[in-house]
């Protein structure tokens, strides 16, 4: 899949003002400064779509981006260390956890990890919550140019390695660079065969019985 065409539709505070769920759509969420919004420009080919900053907690809102009038890329706020109030971080914990657990078009969340670092408690917390709330999930490993390529795949093998003593099942992974356009090839034909599925669910979907 190749992307022709993607804009800005809408930031909005709570799920229940996100557009009307009639197409699939695909979350991206990390740890603040994770390089989230760096990779949404990377996969859409647009380096101002969505707002990147060296300043973490930028991202604020629900933001939705149509992606060749056909499905939705979602950037959501990052979890973690933010310079926020306490109040202000438990309205945006609040604010995510309804859009994930509300949003029925909601197809997977792309979970980003610094490929820099080791297993990070926090990443790992915030997957138990995903699957504590039935949230389906995939991992992307991001910033993969900032280190050599054997540092970023043993942190990556390392952090599979740490999902595996808690579940039995192991989502898809990526490795990618916003500045390499690493993975996006990858990423947009994963998209592409979801989308398939989620358009062959729609067609074969059965319909409630008149009582």
């Amino acid at each position: 899949m190749e992307i022709t065409t993607a804009k800005y539709i809408i930031s909005s505070p709570k799920v229940e003002g996100c557009p009307k769920p009639d197409m699939p759509e695909y979350a991206f969420i990390g740890r603040s400064n994770v390089g989230k919004s760096s990779l949404i420009n990377m996969l859409t080919n647009q380096s101002k779509l969505a707002k990147t900053s060296n300043t973490p907690g930028k991202t604020q809102l629900i933001n939705h981006f149509l992606i060749n009038n056909s499905f939705y890329i979602v950037d959501l706020p990052g979890y973690g260390f933010a310079k926020v109030s306490q109040n202000t971080r438990s309205t945006w914990e609040k604010m995510i956890a309804g859009y994930l657990q509300q949003r029925t078009n909601l197809v997977t969340v792309f979970v980003l990890i610094d490929s820099r670092h080791e297993p990070q408690n926090i990443d790992l917390a915030f997957l138990r919550k995903l699957g504590a709330w039935g949230v389906p999930f995939n991992v992307i490993f991001t910033k993969a140019d900032k280190s050599t390529q054997r540092e970023a795949a043993k942190h990556a093998r390392q952090f599979i390695e740490a999902m595996k003593q808690e579940w039995e099942f192991i989502p898809r992974s990526f490795i990618t660079s916003a500045i390499k356009f690493l993975g996006r090839k990858e990423i947009l034909a994963f998209i592409d065969e979801m989308n398939k599925d989620f358009k062959l669910e729609e067609i074969v979907k059965p319909e409630k019985e008149d009582k």
